[in-house]
């Protein structure tokens, strides 16, 4: 870990973006927190696809609790998180400073610097939780092909190419479906449903 993780208002912002609201505790489901559920809504992607995405990119635990780290790096497959968005900012012109964009990614959804240049402007853009959660829908609505199912798109988002790294992607971000879903979730060709 690059900094300490425990800053008072990062911790809040952090619990704020990755809350469990319990459904269920017989189930121990998950409602997406409401910044997931927009970004989703607003790109058309199911939340918890976007949610177990996060989750996958950069899941961290925090009192006990598994939540997605906004201020988390991925430097050349070195994960880095960080306490705010300052010191990952710094973090991040430090990697560009030594590494390709291509092999950096950012944020929530681990928004790739290079292959993503085109969605910003400022490279530290991508460690505002909100524009990251909004990229990351885009990117995995992109990536989804009408009539298939989510899973297929969530391996693209990983891996465009699809093949092995894409399957392993998708096995990974399913255990966080059944976690945010139930354990009946099931993955309809157009949405995430609950029985």
């Amino acid at each position: 870990m690059a900094a300490a993780v425990g800053a008072p208002s990062a911790l809040r912002a952090a619990l704020l973006l990755g809350a469990c609201v319990w459904a269920s505790v017989a189930c121990a489901q998950e409602l997406p927190p409401p910044a997931y559920q927009i970004a989703a809504q607003q790109a058309g992607v199911p939340s918890p696809v976007l949610y177990a995405v996060a989750l996958q990119e950069t899941g961290t635990r925090l009192r006990g609790r598994l939540i997605p780290w906004p201020w988390t790096l991925n430097v050349a497959g070195r994960s880095e998180r960080y306490a705010t968005p300052a010191q990952t900012c710094a973090g991040l012109r430090r990697a560009l400073a030594r590494i390709p964009a291509n092999r950096i990614d950012a944020g929530l959804g681990q928004v790739n610097l290079g292959y993503q240049a085109h969605r910003y402007s400022h490279p530290c853009e991508l460690l505002d939780p909100y524009r990251n959660l909004a990229i990351a829908a885009q990117i995995l609505k992109e990536q989804h092909i009408e009539g298939e199912d989510w899973l297929v798109a969530i391996g693209r988002y990983h891996h465009p190419a699809g093949g092995a790294p894409a399957a392993r992607y998708r096995r990974s971000v399913r255990q966080y479906l059944v976690r945010v879903l139930g354990p009946r979730t099931t993955l309809s060709v157009t949405k995430v449903t609950k029985p």
